[in-house]
């Protein structure tokens, strides 16, 4: 297998760990860090000029993250979060007693508590389809829309998070539309790893930065299709509440720290001298190899899931593996082993969930693969 030449260099990682879940908070390159620190000694030298600068800097961002996206940056806005950009959505959404909010079984965790939350406060009722895991394209429009009747919305993953499944967006949006749903796509995984993300026709579509392209933690986009714009209003009431402008009143949050969104654009600019569009399909590689070389050690398989993400991949534990122990055995990989991984279950089944970004090479799933074994027997 050819990969190119790995750059932890350029992050300021502990070397002495194995980092294989990038997908859960991501890695802020060391130059975007080193903008931070400059921002924020700016910052704290004058905050009456800092913040009287925010609103302009902000709106550079803004534009420059939505050009990444190739959105239309008058319905793009900043947010902290994707579980964020789905909650403003939710909050839009006419939502009446005794409709539906559509969801399936690979939610995201938080989503679901949302959506629960809203569905408590209008009387409206939660409806999870079950979608199985090697289900294609096809099962998984067919499943959902035999749901959407007299639903008010419908929430998808673009890439889900615990399952590492690419589900079918563009038939997705049309088959919510032919039922005159509106449809919430969680994209939290999206950007980077899907070229034009922002999934066109969606009544909103909202992202992550801080996973794939590197961004810093708490900034994300949320895209708002234009007949629900001028609804759209931030979850947090503050000076920009009566702004007639989409996206200007969702930036300024009162005294909230800036910096990370105003840095996110040198995250962009990282990648790209990283050579993105030809790397991402070498990790591709590399976390297909490094899967097989666990899946090897542990004597199971890698799942088999119809469209994986360009560079998660889930591989299963042995059955001896009892979940709900999880957490304590991700700290025990953490301190026993010095590598950081996530874990999953779906159907009964138990994972880990691999990631591959630039820092990481072969080396580091064959020193997983090496002690982990051990350390489940």
């Amino acid at each position: 297998m050819t990969v190119l030449t790995p750059r932890p260099d350029l992050w300021t990682l502990d070397p002495e760990v194995v980092h294989l879940n990038h997908g859960s908070y991501g890695a802020v390159p060391r130059r975007t860090q080193e903008l931070m620190a400059r921002l924020r000694t700016q910052m704290d030298a004058n905050p009456m000029r800092w913040f009287r600068t925010v609103a302009e800097r902000l709106t550079t961002s803004r534009l420059a993250l939505a050009s990444y996206l190739g959105t239309d940056p008058d319905g793009f806005a900043l947010v902290a979060n994707a579980s964020a950009g789905v909650t403003v959505a939710l909050h839009t959404l006419p939502i009446p007693a005794g409709s539906r909010i559509v969801l399936t079984d690979h939610v995201y965790g938080a989503v679901r508590y949302a959506a629960e939350r809203i569905a408590k406060d209008r009387g409206a009722e939660v409806v999870i389809v079950g979608i199985p895991l090697e289900a294609d394209d096809e099962t998984v429009v067919a499943l959902i829309a035999r749901q959407l009747d007299n639903a008010s919305v419908l929430i998808v993953d673009q890439i889900t998070s615990g399952t590492a499944k690419v589900f079918p967006i563009d038939a997705l949006v049309t088959a919510a539309h032919e039922h005159g749903v509106p449809i919430v796509v969680d994209g939290a995984h999206a950007p980077a790893l899907i070229d034009a993300p922002a999934a066109a026709g969606a009544d909103f579509w909202t992202g992550n930065f801080h996973k794939w392209p590197a961004a810093p933690r708490a900034t994300a986009g949320l895209v708002v299709a234009e007949r629900w714009r001028a609804a759209s209003k931030p979850l947090i009431v503050s000076w920009s509440e009566y702004d007639e402008r989409m996206p200007e009143r969702f930036d300024t949050q009162g005294t909230y720290d800036y910096v990370p969104w105003i840095a996110a654009p040198e995250s962009l600019r990282a990648l790209a001298d990283l050579n993105w569009p030809t790397r991402r399909p070498q990790l591709t590689g590399l976390v297909e190899e490094g899967s097989r070389i666990l899946a090897k050690a542990l004597g199971t398989g890698i799942a088999e899931v119809v469209h994986p993400p360009a560079t998660m991949r889930l591989v299963e534990l042995p059955s001896s593996v009892d979940l709900a122990g999880g957490e304590a055995l991700k700290k025990r990989v953490s301190r026993e082993l010095k590598a950081e991984i996530t874990l999953t279950g779906f159907e009964g089944r138990g994972f880990v969930r691999l990631s591959a970004h630039a820092y990481n090479s072969l080396a580091d799933y064959e020193k997983l693969s090496a002690g982990l074994p051990r350390l489940l027997a």
